[in-house]
């Protein structure tokens, strides 16, 4: 390479470095073939996704969790009686090989007792949520799709452009037009995988991997853990994002910022004023943008929750998800 040139690349990638966020990018192509949005779902019968089942039916819904866990753990937990999984990676380990191998455990050891192939899983990520971090991590939202999992919740939410990012990394490029949204980035191959575990053929697959309710046909589950001070700042414009289905505070994280380390003071905790303005604040916007709300439940507090409008709890094995269950008269299984 020549001198010129080095000079001429070194000062192409100053300029794009120095460009507004917005003009760095990508959009839709003017001659992209894209469909329009249905305005319903065209499908019948019980989704991939339980969660949509229950939520359709103005169902609370109740998460398992575990760290990690490969093929045995899968078979363990796919007759749980949770609505879906949550499968931690944020500070469990990083490692697609073993979620691809829990997706086959649980798929090898069902159906459901409700008649779904596995329970839904809801991966959380090690990528800090703003948008410089999600612009070179992208590739771990879409690691982790391929594995079959019914969706993401990105931790440290700061930004709305974060949670695009996230959205666009999850879309493939001839998904329908989204007003907001650029032209999605997931890639021939991911389907494969995927496809297999929830049923369905590599060409139903790559229509209905996309996220609702933005998609009325989608299986895909987004959420966002407002858990800092500067995602408390966005929380009103991130939970508006095309294609956010769901949000919480983040109690842990946020009584690192706002209390000190646990053990240095006291009559804290999620009951100090400052926690509960941080909660009353990302309850109000979810119920401002129209999307559902997680919060911690146990067995005291469920019905309260409920009544404040919670929309997805803890404990989906507990006797706190079986009395949430009796109070909103659940007739489903479980």
């Amino acid at each position: 390479m020549t001198t010129k040139t080095v000079v001429l690349a070194g000062l192409a990638a100053v300029v794009l470095t120095m460009m507004p966020v917005g003009a760095q990018q990508a959009v839709s192509p003017e001659n992209a073939t894209l469909p329009e949005m249905p305005k319903q779902t065209t499908r019948t019968g019980k989704h991939v996704n339980r969660v949509i089942d229950m939520w359709l039916k103005a169902q609370p819904v109740y998460y398992a969790q575990i760290s990690g866990g490969g093929y045995e753990e899968g078979k363990k937990l796919a007759a749980t009686k949770a609505d879906y999984i949550t499968y931690e990676m944020e500070h469990g380990p990083l490692d697609f090989k073993e979620l691809r191998e829990f997706m086959r455990g649980l798929l090898e050891s069902g159906p459901t007792r409700t008649g779904h192939r596995t329970p839904a899983v809801i991966v959380t990520l090690p990528i800090a949520g703003t948008t410089d971090a999600l612009r070179a991590n992208a590739w771990m939202v879409q690691q982790a799709l391929a594995a079959g999992v019914h969706g993401i919740l990105l931790c440290n939410a700061e930004s709305p452009e974060a949670a695009r990012l996230m959205i666009e990394a999850s879309r493939y490029p001839f998904a329908p037009r989204v007003d907001g949204l650029a032209q999605g980035t997931r890639g021939n191959g991911s389907q494969g995988y995927a496809s297999r575990m929830w049923g369905v053929t590599a060409d139903e697959y790559m229509r209905i991997a996309d996220p609702w309710p933005l998609n009325p046909d989608g299986e895909l589950l987004f959420g966002l853990k407002i858990e800092n001070p500067r995602a408390d700042s966005n929380v009103e414009s991130s939970v508006r994002v095309p294609g956010i289905a769901f949000a919480e505070w983040g109690p842990g994280d946020h009584g690192f910022y706002l209390m000190g380390r646990p053990g240095t003071y006291t009559g804290g905790g999620e009951a100090a004023p400052q926690m509960a303005a941080v909660r009353r604040r990302v309850l109000n916007a979810t119920k401002a943008a129209g999307i559902r709300f997680l919060n911690a439940c146990n067995e005291n507090n469920v019905i309260d929750q409920l009544k404040d409008g919670v929309m997805i709890c803890t404990g989906g094995d507990t006797p706190a998800a079986d009395k949430g269950r009796a109070f909103t008269k659940r007739t489903d299984p479980w």
